[in-house]
């Protein structure tokens, strides 16, 4: 009756699956994590650097206002040296292509989700999207016609003022990785609904949505609405899944049933979530949700194997076959079965180790 096999039905299952997801460049903080990632329903993607290479690089521009593309990109890079965002390091890494001379900057600001404003000599230059434009009372309708065209096939537009007049736009473009589709796919073959969260404008989200095959988006999200939205979605019952890879996605990865960090990603998003995939591969989710359903089968294994041994050899250890066939179990026998059980939980388990993810 002593119930050893018992114990080791869980923790060796999931010590087992947790170092089966290192060997795969999957991190598990927890068992918790394991465990509840098999559950899970939902799961929210954030877009830049985790759908897409986060490697974005300008394309074009487009002057508006008679200004030179040149001048344009001079502003717009001298603001955006000071900023973290991967757009605002495409943008200095075109003007450094160009062989431009980054100016200084004063009274610089960021405003996350939104852009830059800031002033370069007796200009006041502001970089960003249609949302912080507007917010300054900038008219954009002199550029309505020339960007739907570029928002279509999932580009990103940046607008640039000087001095509170639009001055030029610039075109940005951020290829998928080539495992996101496929991901996805696995994904919702499994039955997990895939979310793309992204502060994008929601014509550029639908185009890159359609493409990956996404058909659920929420766009023009800010990054301290991305933690309210993951609390919506669980107060509708949803078992969720975050993954991000920023600075912003941390408090979203924290709210979220299990945080997933890309390995890339800044180190408070890796710090705030429950499993962290060191290839920065989407294919890896596919992989720890198939890992963690197979543990928590292999744990209801162990816990039948384990209950079992002990409701058949028990009541033989208390004499129910003695009246009718005069069988007792020997002590001997009974030590032997009992480690025979604690054995045979720990080679089921062990089986984990060379699952195919």
């Amino acid at each position: 009756a002593c119930p050893c096999a018992l114990g080791l039905a869980t923790p060796m299952s999931i010590m087992v699956g947790t170092g089966r997801g290192a060997r795969e460049g999957i991190l598990i903080k927890d068992a918790a994590a394991l465990e509840i990632l098999a559950k899970v329903d939902t799961i929210v993607v954030d877009k830049t650097g985790t759908l897409t290479k986060g490697r974005p690089q300008v394309v074009e521009i487009l002057n508006v206002a008679d200004q030179d593309s040149n001048t344009i990109l001079l502003y717009a890079a001298t603001l955006e040296k000071n900023s973290e965002h991967p757009l605002a390091t495409a943008i200095v890494e075109e003007a450094q292509q160009r062989g431009m001379k980054l100016e200084e900057s004063q009274s610089f600001i960021s405003i996350p989700g939104r852009g830059v404003q800031g002033k370069i000599g007796n200009n006041v230059i502001i970089v960003g999207n249609e949302a912080f434009m507007h917010s300054f009372g900038i008219d954009l309708s002199a550029a309505a016609m020339n960007i739907d065209q570029y928002r279509q096939v999932g580009h990103g537009v940046m607008f640039v003022s000087i001095n509170h007049v639009l001055a030029g736009i610039i075109i940005t473009a951020d290829s998928a990785k080539e495992s996101t589709k496929p991901a996805i796919q696995k994904l919702q073959q499994q039955g997990v609904e895939v979310v793309m969260l992204t502060g994008d404008n929601e014509t550029t989200a639908k185009a890159i949505a359609k493409e990956l095959g996404i058909t659920k988006i929420k766009a023009n999200v800010l990054p301290t609405e991305k933690y309210e939205y993951i609390r919506q979605l669980q107060q509708q019952g949803k078992i969720v899944a975050m993954v991000g890879d920023g600075v912003n996605d941390a408090p979203a990865l924290a709210q979220a049933n299990i945080g997933i960090a890309m390995g890339n990603g800044s180190d408070i998003a890796i710090e705030s979530a429950d499993i962290t995939l060191m290839s920065a591969d989407l294919l890896g989710i596919v992989k720890a949700h198939h890992l963690s359903s197979m543990s928590m089968d292999n744990i209801k294994q162990n816990l039948f194997l384990a209950f079992g041994y002990n409701a058949l050899a028990i009541p033989i250890a208390v004499g129910l076959l003695y009246p009718m066939f005069g069988i007792l179990l020997s002590p001997v026998i009974a030590s032997v079965a009992m480690a025979l059980s604690s054995v045979s939980v720990i080679l089921n388990a062990v089986r984990l180790a060379k699952i195919k993810i």
